[in-house]
């Protein structure tokens, strides 16, 4: 029994830096990532991408922003020393209701409506022009690896999912607040953010972006069904303790 002790003690042990060491690596990628979108030269860049709000207009970019706070979160916790159980649930608590609600349907929403668009005229979303200024590789860091990096995360870990109907609130509200901002910029400059956007009337604006919501609803429902499947309802909730 106490041998059967030592091995489950190591491999949890194993795993747990294994965690750490994920979290702290996807952390440095996007926070890498964002560094090199800031370098660049605003004045070399093709006109209008960066007016306005610069990259903070993007999806995109806010979507690099959101994983890299996430997995900043998810690395402090990893870390939190034993003995401050009540402080470390609250920061599981709500790193897992970050992850659930906003950061994998958000994430994959970027991954498959930007490949979708691209595939069908990139020019409506990423026009060949910018390919001089952020790289393939770039471009993929943006929009593909997230992908991966998302669902290593499904893998490694359980998460905490909030009520359905709370979940979806508050991702509507945030999913509304883009579109006022988006709304706002056009507004503003008479630049959409995206140059699909200019292709709709009033009614096909709605529709598009009621369809997108749609889209993003059905990916959080996703994300609750596979974590469900992965780890059972058993293990969704934060330790009290390390």
């Amino acid at each position: 029994m106490k041998v059967v002790f030592q091995q489950q003690t190591s491999t949890a042990n194993m795993a747990g830096v294994m965690k750490t060491f994920y979290h702290i690596a996807a952390f440095s990628w996007y926070a890498f990532i964002i560094q090199c979108i800031y370098a660049k030269d605003v004045s070399d860049l093709p006109p209008g991408i960066f007016v306005y709000g610069g990259p903070w207009k993007y999806l995109t970019f806010l979507n690099l922003v959101l994983q890299m706070v996430f997995f900043g979160l998810a690395s402090v916790n990893d870390l939190q020393p034993v003995g401050k159980g009540s402080k470390m649930s609250l920061l599981c608590l709500s790193k897992d209701l970050l992850f659930s609600v906003f950061v994998f349907p958000v994430g994959m929403f970027v991954v498959l409506l930007f490949w979708l668009i691209f595939a069908y005229d990139r020019q409506l979303v990423y026009p060949a022009s910018i390919d001089n200024f952020f790289p393939p590789w770039l471009n993929h860091a943006m929009h593909t690896l997230v992908l991966p990096i998302l669902f290593g995360e499904l893998l490694l870990e359980p998460h905490v999912f909030p009520k359905t109907k709370n979940g979806l609130a508050a991702l509507g509200v945030v999913g509304l607040a883009y579109l006022g901002w988006v709304i706002w910029v056009y507004c503003t400059v008479g630049i959409w953010v995206y140059p699909l956007l200019g292709l709709f009337s009033h009614s096909g604006l709605a529709i598009f972006f009621f369809h997108n919501m749609l889209v993003v609803t059905l990916l959080f429902l996703l994300g609750q069904a596979l974590n469900y499947k992965i780890w059972g309802k058993k293990h969704l909730k934060c330790p009290s303790s390390r």
